[in-house]
């Protein structure tokens, strides 16, 4: 590492200097699942925690979602232990499944800061290693949409069914076709909530200026892949643009993405989101109900061994052009996982109307 030039990490609003750790000792803290030791989460805040002074000393309050408090305690409550131990000072967690603050108290101001440091660190490693709850999405289920999603599953497995791979499993369901803008780990009510807030606040700072408060019509047509071997794909994707050739959607996605991940709500993946959408995925093959795939290793570890390759040439030449429809973008949708609304559509925990 630099040292004079150290890596930066943003964790709630704060930026810390992100230290170089050894690869086994993050191995144990995963699999143990206890506090790894100073040497790992020695960094220091580059700006100033809220630290109330009280009669007895200093305390600092964390708003933590109950979920994760198990990995503040650790195994055996050896990570609480240790901390309090090595930074002298009390943390007071919350009972399990109720939701409420962490208090870290002590009589020395830097012992709380360096306690409260320790805990944010510890607490964005766990949340990163989360399945997603919720993600940004737009939907593209209209009826005239399923329709034409519909023939292009019948055309495939008439044309393309000999090929190795192919079969009707594959297919996203009809009622969840989406474009997904990034997705989020919200562990909490109040997260959700905060999610919401946000989502209206690009509505106000950016979103209306560049759709002019109508909504954008795009449309659906051809089909990709994003591996290199198009005999041994995982994932086939239709194709999306704005009908009047401009870049409104992608200033939109970008942008609301952006703002998303400056709040920590979302994790920094790709520099600029990919417009498309999932037709045909081999996780659905154990998930008809339209599984949601995440686009980094962290939910893909377990999966991918289980996932047999398609071969897509054939769909690639004979469907280069298929279209699927034009559809109105008149909402961003804050969707929950694994939910179905009347339409079969994802359950929304949000929305901005465009």
């Amino acid at each position: 590492m630099e040292v004079l030039r150290p890596t930066l990490i943003t964790i709630g609003g704060r930026v810390y200097r992100k230290n170089p750790v050894q690869e086994r000792a993050r191995q144990l803290e995963e699999e143990e699942g206890c506090y790894a030791g100073p040497g790992d989460c020695a960094d220091e805040p580059c700006d100033a925690f809220v630290v109330e002074e009280t009669e007895k000393g200093f305390q600092c309050r964390v708003e933590v979602p109950s979920p994760l408090y198990k990995y503040i305690i650790g195994k055996k409550g050896e990570t609480k232990k240790r901390l309090e131990a090595e930074t002298r000072t009390s943390i007071s967690i919350p009972k399990p499944g109720v939701e409420g603050e962490i208090v870290i108290t002590g009589q020395q101001r830097g012992g709380v800061i360096s306690a409260r440091t320790r805990i944010d660190v510890l607490l964005d490693s766990f949340r990163k290693k989360q399945p997603f709850t919720h993600f940004l999405s737009l939907a593209l289920n209209q009826p005239h949409v399923q329709e034409k999603f519909l023939q292009f599953k019948e055309e495939v497995l008439e044309k393309c069914s000999k090929d190795h791979g192919i079969s009707s499993s594959l297919f996203q369901n009809p009622a969840k076709l989406h474009l997904t803008l990034g997705t989020l780990v919200l562990l909490n009510e109040q997260e959700v909530q905060r999610a919401c807030d946000l989502l209206q606040q690009c509505k106000e700072d950016f979103v209306d200026q560049i759709t002019g408060g109508k909504p954008l019509t795009v449309e659906v047509a051809g089909v990709e892949y994003m591996n290199d071997d198009p005999a041994m794909m995982d994932v086939l994707y239709a194709k999306v643009h704005m009908k009047d050739g401009s870049d409104k959607l992608q200033v939109v996605a970008d942008q609301l993405v952006e703002r998303f991940v400056a709040s920590g709500l979302m994790l920094h993946e790709w520099d600029r989101v990919k417009l498309h959408a999932t037709v045909m995925n081999t996780l659905f093959r154990k998930d008809p109900g339209g599984a949601e795939e995440r686009s980094n290793a962290v939910t893909g570890k377990s999966s991918f061994k289980e996932r047999e390759a398609f071969n897509g040439r054939n769909i690639l030449k004979l469907f280069e052009n298929f279209s699927f429809g034009e559809v109105q973008l008149d909402a961003v949708l804050l969707s929950q996982r694994f939910s179905s609304d009347a339409s079969g559509y994802y359950g929304t925990a949000g929305r901005l109307c465009l």
